[in-house]
């Protein structure tokens, strides 16, 4: 007989505990308890003797301490598999053409390498000498734990470690959905650097196609364009879909008034409580546009905010559960990020519980008046970043719909 994974991951668990629960018993009734564990999940009788008697230590009437460690072992294993199979068949989301998107994956922005003009590149002085572990590793504990979309970035200067990953992982293609951006750099150099850097992208991540594509920033002058050449890569088979990345509801409209032909699938900007843009979200939720959030988790930044530790306590989650669970619940694509394995499955443990309409109304609350002046402020500072007009307000949209 074959069995369904759930029907499976349940014999993992109900089994070895039915077992072990009758160690001091008798044989006979041993036997019946692991005929009632079979039978209540709707296996055949021969699959009570998964775990076999014999394979239990007893000493006199009760379980000795391997016996115990071993149901501790097969209890956490079972833990660990359902919470992978959890992951393994998260909600979608739907985008333009149907195609399902995953409704959470793993960011992988300063993962083993931290780019020159990141935030925090004074402090790692622009490479890897502040990381602790490579992208491969982290990528490779991100896919084990079972996340499946990977949020990748020209920017990130980590792509062929992701390939790594992927590669040694056995995973097939076809249940990954890969993720890039292509950078400000690029985009200011025009068509055909677009798509040599599409060529490296593939080559990197070892891969013929890219489920998702999208430019990074709306550089000006360019990004409409920029924009217009991912539209033929997609004629050519090579990106299944195309979108954009910190556009403002201004950017968007640009690209649209250029004449465009396909419009984007997805918005990827910075979503969490405490940066809640409510009228860009409804805009960009109106044109049937999907929104990847990044900063999910802000960073860690807002872990001891009062309401947000209300509200995990009350759930008896984590303040970085419950910010991914608002995320996934108001239907954004949640990317979180961790470099730690016990992060990686912390985060994603967000499809358990929902949060109550109230609870939802307080999170939605949050994001006060000088979040949206720090967003305006870098939204200006980074539309030109890394191009030849770094530093400047050459082009930037001085008025953009900042809430």
């Amino acid at each position: 007989m074959r069995l369904s994974p759930l029907a499976a991951l349940v014999l993992s668990a109900a089994a070895p505990r039915a077992a072990l629960a009758t160690a001091g018993a008798s044989s006979s009734s041993s036997t019946a308890a692991a005929f009632r564990a079979a039978s209540a999940i709707g296996l055949p009788p021969a699959f009570a003797f998964a775990v076999p008697s014999s394979n239990l230590s007893r000493t006199g009437g009760g379980r000795s301490r391997s016996a115990s460690s071993a149901s501790r072992a097969m209890s956490t294993s079972s833990a660990d598999d359902a919470d992978k199979a959890a992951l393994l068949s998260c909600p979608t989301v739907a985008l333009r053409d149907g195609t399902p998107h995953p409704s959470i994956g793993f960011g992988t922005y300063k993962v083993g390498f931290i780019p020159a003009s990141a935030s925090s590149a004074t402090a790692a002085g622009g490479s890897t000498d502040a990381v602790q572990r490579t992208a491969e590793e982290c990528v490779s504990d991100a896919l084990d734990v079972g996340y499946r979309f990977l949020e990748c970035a020209q920017f990130y200067g980590n792509e062929s470690e992701v390939g790594k990953a992927i590669s040694k992982s056995g995973i097939q293609r076809e249940e990954l959905f890969l993720c890039s951006k292509v950078w400000t750099t690029t985009i200011e150099r025009g068509p055909a650097a677009i798509r040599a850097q599409l060529e490296r992208t593939l080559a990197d991540l070892g891969t013929e196609y890219l489920d998702l594509y999208l430019i990074h920033w709306p550089v000006p002058g360019h990004h409409v364009e920029a924009y217009k050449t991912l539209e033929g890569l997609v004629s050519e088979g090579k990106i299944k879909n195309i979108g954009v990345s910190n556009y403002a509801v201004e950017d968007y409209q640009e690209l649209k008034d250029a004449g465009i032909a396909i419009l984007p699938a997805v918005n990827q900007i910075e979503i969490n409580p405490f940066l809640h843009r409510k009228n860009t979200i409804e805009f960009f939720q109106k044109e049937g546009v999907v929104l990847q959030s990044y900063r999910s988790l802000r960073d860690g930044k807002a872990f001891e905010d009062p309401a947000l530790k209300s509200i995990a306590e009350a759930h008896d989650k984590s303040p970085a559960q419950i910010l991914g669970r608002w995320c996934v619940q108001k239907g954004y694509v949640y990317t979180p990020k961790s470099v730690k394995k016990e992060r990686m499955i912390e985060n994603a443990k967000v499809f358990d519980f929902e949060l109550t309409e109230e609870e939802m109304v307080t999170l939605d609350n949050l994001t006060d008046d000088g979040a949206y002046e720090t967003f305006q402020a870098l939204y200006r500072k980074c539309v030109n970043r890394d191009t030849s007009k770094d530093g400047t307000m050459d082009g930037v949209k001085m008025e953009i719909t900042a809430d």
